[in-house]
């Protein structure tokens, strides 16, 4: 039985949900920066680590500079 890769406890067939190959508790598949819960499938991933798509995703890993990635008016420190 696998374990969850944010909380190390075993993931039982039931209640898992599996994303980035691996496989997670619903609770514990969550925005690395906002703690916004996410749906497998519906999110970007940086260094293995979920990300709500907008705006973490975008403001912290996307393009740079005034008007670009759609999520200019969000700064966060990496």
């Amino acid at each position: 039985m696998p374990n969850c890769p944010k909380c190390e406890k075993p993931v039982y067939f039931a209640e898992r949900k599996t994303s980035l190959g691996k496989d997670w508790h619903a609770a514990c598949l969550r925005c690395e920066k906002c703690n916004k819960t996410l749906t497998p499938g519906s999110h970007a991933e940086h260094e293995g680590k979920p990300y709500c798509n907008q705006p973490c995703y975008a403001a912290m890993f996307g393009p740079t500079g005034f008007g670009r990635g759609g999520a200019e008016s969000y700064v966060y420190k990496k």
